[in-house]
């Protein structure tokens, strides 16, 4: 469904992992408000201490084309200021997907201490290794 063409509401509208894509993302996620009843956004969380600490962000331009990016607070912000209504959120665990998906000795060690850390705190988690990314269900 192309937002500009169709202005048909459906129940559910499913944006996943786009709007980090799209450069005016706040006009877009603005626009999404309209096209569905309830909204379900997922958002990698490309803004952690390690991706800081590493300077992995123009990688993550040139590699995956995110053009923006976000922590879990900086994700809900951009919903909440384009007047969506928080339901509920969580974080999903894309660094285990991928390792199973592409399995390696880098991102195997990776994981170690994302999977112990995680038993603690998956947000405290999230902001110092990353390997996340934030389900959100708005109205």
């Amino acid at each position: 469904m192309f937002l500009a063409e169709n202005s048909d509401v459906v129940d559910v509208l499913l944006v996943v992992d786009v709007f980090e894509h799209v450069p005016d993302y706040m006009g877009f996620v603005s626009k999404c408000r309209s096209m569905g009843t309830f909204k379900v956004y997922h958002i990698p969380l490309d803004i952690h201490v390690s991706s800081v600490l590493r300077n992995t962000f123009d990688r993550t331009r040139q590699d995956i084309g995110h053009l923006h990016s976000f922590t879990a607070s900086s994700a809900i912000a951009t919903l909440r200021d384009t007047g969506h209504e928080i339901v509920d959120q969580f974080y999903t665990d894309g660094a285990s997907g991928l390792f199973r998906q592409h399995p390696s000795i880098k991102r195997a060690m990776a994981n170690i201490p994302r999977r112990l850390l995680s038993k603690f705190s998956v947000p405290f988690t999230a902001r110092l290794l990353g390997g996340y990314s934030l389900l959100v269900l708005a109205k």
